[in-house]
């Protein structure tokens, strides 16, 4: 799906919500609501109020890894993206150009047999373009020390040009995170969750709204690329599995929080349209040919307007209501990015 909108440089939300002025917090954001084509202007510590008894929010538990770290091709600077390992040891990276402001731009990849150098004598070997559909992002061999405690000691989080500084690990990891004891993790956050304080979730939680804690560990962004999501490692567990029928028994509305939430979840439904605890690799993109099965709504960011999470929010609430969601975003001057503005998707 494109939609033929352009998304103002100014529209970018350079900072987090709470650094933008005192006694700002994290949920100091706006959140459009989408009911069809019909749409509402709320902010996001409304929330509560929106929802009801017996609605179920997804959560991702992913923590989100301190995923970028600085490198050598020969003489040239490089910053290395990893973005998810391998059942081989092997991990998925992304190589860019430092671009002399803090952040990166885009650099070919490869070729096969590359050497990155990086700090604590770890070498990359880069072997072959991940997936074969591109070769922006290779399955590279690691030499030396293992990559959990390489990212822990040199990295910092991955950031891109439209952010105004460099934010500590902690910025981006949500209420949610749970770090997993192999040190996996998503490269980017989980960002739909942000916005959520434990206040606010113990507020919906006294509301009767119930949370199903899911894992998807994401990879980098695919939006310069206009790709379809990579594979990724994710899990559902036996008890958010029945909570979520539960939910859906009792007539309440199963709403993720992210587009993760969403592939987890819709990768984890059976012939028979119930929810199985399950785990493992998910290549499933959700697209509006194939639908949804399990999810009634949807909590998210706003994405570029050519990104592949636009056709998964189309498989959720239509072409007509994203496009009149967007435009609504547009005029009303939301801010667009993982600090930016949330767009509440209801049945």
């Amino acid at each position: 799906m494109t939609l033929a909108l352009r998304v103002p440089e100014e529209l970018s939300a350079r900072v987090p919500a709470e650094q933008r002025g005192p006694g700002l917090d994290r949920d100091a954001v706006r959140l459009l609501v989408s009911r069809g084509t019909e749409v509402a202007h709320h902010t996001f510590a409304e929330l509560p109020r929106l929802l009801r008894a017996g609605d179920l929010l997804v959560v991702n538990t992913s923590a989100t890894l301190a995923a970028a770290v600085d490198g050598w091709v020969g003489h040239a600077r490089v910053v290395v993206h990893f973005s998810t390992r391998g059942d081989d040891g092997r991990w998925a990276v992304e190589l860019r150009e430092p671009d002399g402001r803090g952040t990166t731009r885009a650099r070919a990849g490869g070729p096969a047999g590359s050497e990155v150098c990086l700090p604590a004598g770890v070498r990359l070997v880069l072997e072959e373009p991940l997936g074969g559909r591109s070769e922006r992002l290779w399955w590279a061999r690691v030499d030396g020390p293992g990559i959990p405690g390489l990212l822990r000691e040199h990295g910092r989080p991955i950031r891109y040009a439209y952010t105004e500084r460099d934010q500590p690990l902690s910025v981006y990891q949500t209420v949610f995170a749970l770090p997993s004891a192999d040190g996996a993790g998503s490269a980017e956050m989980p960002s739909a969750a942000r916005p959520f304080t434990a206040r606010l979730v113990a507020e919906l939680v006294s509301r009767g709204v119930q949370f199903a804690p899911v894992t998807l560990h994401t990879g980098v962004a695919s939006a310069e690329a206009h790709e379809p999501p990579y594979p990724e490692r994710f899990a559902v567990p036996e008890a958010s599995a029945r909570l979520i029928g539960a939910a859906k028994a009792g007539g309440g509305r199963v709403l993720a929080v992210g587009t993760t939430a969403v592939r987890a979840v819709e990768s984890a439904v059976d012939a028979d349209g119930a929810v199985r605890a399950r785990a493992g690799w998910t290549e499933l993109v959700v697209t509006p040919e194939r639908g949804v099965r399990v999810v009634d709504g949807l909590l998210t960011g706003l994405h570029e307007p050519e990104a592949s999470h636009l056709l998964m929010l189309e498989a959720v609430a239509g072409r007509a209501a994203v496009e009149r969601g967007y435009r609504a975003a547009l005029q009303g001057r939301y801010l667009w990015h993982e600090f930016g503005d949330l767009h509440l998707v209801l049945p």
